[in-house]
Order: C-alpha cells, then structure tokens, then sequence
C-alpha cells in the first residue's frame, strides 16, 4: 500500500526500502536475537515525488539526509517490528509533509508614533534614574 503524503502525492512501496535491524537499549535476551528496529532508506533522487518536495527535501538542513539525497530514519521506539515499521514511515511522511508547507511571508510592522513617544520618554527616566546614583556634592 503506497504511503499518502497528502491527497495527490503518494509514493510507491518499492521506493521505500525498509531493513529490519536489532534495537540497542533494553529488552533482556529478546533484543539479543530479534531485528524488531526499522531501518528506512528513501532515496529523494530517484522518488516519483514532485519536483517542488525534492527541491525542498534536499535543501534540508537534517541529520537524517546523506549528502548523495538519501533519508535515514531509524525507528525502534516499539518493541515489535510492525509498530517500528509503521512509526518509520509515519516519521518520513511527517518530514515531506512538513516540507511541502508553505510559510507566509512575514509582514514587518512598524512602530506606531505613540510607541516611539514611550519608548524615548522610558530611556529618559531611566537615564534620569542612572544619572541619580553619582556622587553626592556637599556644601563645601
């Protein structure tokens, strides 16, 4: 079953390549002698993905991507092998949707008339404050 990125963009099973490895951490004997962690390799180069995914997906600043554009993810939160694998490519379309989201363009505002008026009036009384803690000059 192709994984859904969103409701025109999927990508094909065989362009997933999914490696069962064994998990590190704890879990007794069992993880000594069973592969239950996902290890998931999906090379953006060679994907069906649109052109605007790739581009954005490569210009990621990511330790998941290698420098020839192959995504690395390796999932053993799970104990069994069909939980990781399901959280695997759960992470790698959670990465592309991410990606494929469009920031709105920031709108610099700038500071009312007022604002600068408090903002002057602020630096003189705290100037006026500072200017207070010199020394005392007494009658001589």
């Amino acid at each position: 079953m192709p994984l859904q990125i969103s409701q025109r963009v999927t990508i094909p099973d065989h362009e997933i390549e999914l490696t069962g490895i064994r998990a590190q951490g704890a879990g007794g004997q069992n993880v000594n002698k069973v592969s239950s962690a996902i290890h998931l390799r999906f090379d953006i180069h060679n994907s069906s993905l649109p052109a605007f995914y790739k581009q954005r997906l490569l210009a990621l600043r990511d330790s998941r991507l290698s420098r020839d554009g192959v995504i690395t993810i390796k999932a053993q939160r799970f104990r069994t092998r069909e939980r990781n694998r399901e959280d695997a490519l759960q992470r790698l379309a959670e990465l592309i949707r991410r990606v494929g989201q469009v920031q709105k363009k920031r709108v610099p505002t700038r500071p009312t008339r007022a604002a600068k008026e408090r903002r002057i009036e602020a630096k003189k009384r705290r100037s006026q404050h500072k200017r207070m803690r010199g020394k005392v000059r007494g009658e001589e």
